[in-house]
């Protein structure tokens, strides 16, 4: 082999090289180009409700929490205040005291309170009822956060369907194309991956506050509890 001929070979195979390099080059900006927000664009119109749902879950789940954990907020001296005035038969300062505090666990005590004098099971009966009222204005909106775990995935699945109907649509009038396919199916998948994140993250928070409440709850049942133990007492 000549020096002429290696010369040669290296002259046409530095524009491959430089070919090859160029498309790897092109190939890498494309995938960089692609974005979250451009994926989510690429979804479709059902991506505007996704939207809605997402913004709802969000302020109901802070609007729930903020509420919930200020109805869980406790004073550790309040039934040690309250046994000292009812040993003293104080109801005025006890009921005082109650509206002072102003929590679920107070309102439920404050019911058993204006209610001494009356038959222990009439008494019970009124702080229990009480109670499901507390717990009613803290379970309030949460049924928003099992609807949109629910509707969230349906929402997403939609669109996918309707993406690949189009899909094929286009494929039957203009013809195959694997780059078409492939596009028009992972950007369409998009709305069935969106609606499930956001189902998921409802379903969660919803899950969560549920667990919150059911710590109230037994917060003021032990209450009731300790207060009906002190009128037993005091009444003897």
């Amino acid at each position: 082999m000549t020096l002429l001929t290696i010369l040669l070979q290296a002259a046409t195979a530095a524009p491959a090289d430089s070919v090859v390099k160029a498309a790897q080059q092109e190939a890498a900006a494309s995938v960089e180009k692609i974005s979250l927000f451009h994926l989510l664009q690429e979804g479709g119109v059902l991506m505007i409700p996704l939207l809605l749902c997402s913004l709802i879950l969000v302020y109901v789940f802070v609007e729930r929490l903020l509420a919930i954990r200020k109805a869980s907020a406790i004073d550790k001296s309040f039934m040690i205040r309250i046994r000292e005035q009812l040993e003293t038969k104080n109801i005025a300062r006890a009921m005082d005291i109650c509206r002072s505090v102003n929590t679920p666990i107070s309102r439920v005590i404050e019911k058993g309170v204006s209610r001494i004098g009356k038959p222990l099971d009439y008494i019970e009966k009124s702080m229990e009822n009480t109670g499901k009222l507390e717990v009613y204005q803290q379970e309030k909106n949460l049924s928003i956060l099992s609807t949109i775990s629910g509707i969230a995935p349906i929402l997403g699945f939609l669109g996918t369907i309707a993406g690949m109907i189009i899909l094929f649509f286009n494929v039957q009038h203009q013809g195959f194309s694997l780059e078409t396919i492939a596009g028009g199916i992972y950007t369409k998948m998009v709305t069935s991956a969106t609606g499930l994140i956001i189902g998921l993250l409802a379903y969660l928070g919803y899950a969560y506050l549920n667990a919150q409440i059911n710590k109230n709850v037994n917060r003021m049942e032990a209450a009731s509890v300790e207060f009906l133990d002190i009128i037993q007492d005091t009444n003897h």
